[in-house]
């Protein structure tokens, strides 16, 4: 059974920072590249970071570019977002998504920054 468990949202203020993880379990994790995904209220799901199998290749959405961080670590099936700097418009459910056969969804983290 897959699994991906997200944890690490909160509430923090702006400039703020936060380490997401996304615990996978269910498949092979060194096999899947990942990816996080945000939702905020009434706005349609956005691609934010993406990590290759190894680690050696990522990519980042405009908005989070120089903010974000996309790192896993293959030894203990994790991926993780560290987000710097964090802006009111980083409030969203953060959701975890692996790449590997029809694809998996965790259940979401909630990150919401305010002052």
């Amino acid at each position: 059974q897959v699994q991906l468990v997200e944890s690490g949202g909160g509430l923090v203020q702006p400039g703020g920072s936060l380490r997401l993880s996304c615990a996978a379990s269910g498949f092979t994790f060194a096999s899947a590249a990942m990816r996080w995904y945000r939702q905020a209220p009434g706005k349609e799901r956005e691609l934010v970071a993406s990590i290759s199998t190894t680690g050696y290749s990522t990519s980042y959405a405009d908005s989070v570019k120089g903010r974000f961080t996309i790192s896993r670590d293959n030894a203990k099936n994790t991926a993780y977002l560290q987000m710097n700097s964090l802006k009111l418009d980083d409030t969203a459910v953060y959701y975890c998504y692996a790449r590997w056969m029809a694809g998996y969804w965790g259940q979401g983290t909630q990150v919401a920054v305010s002052s």
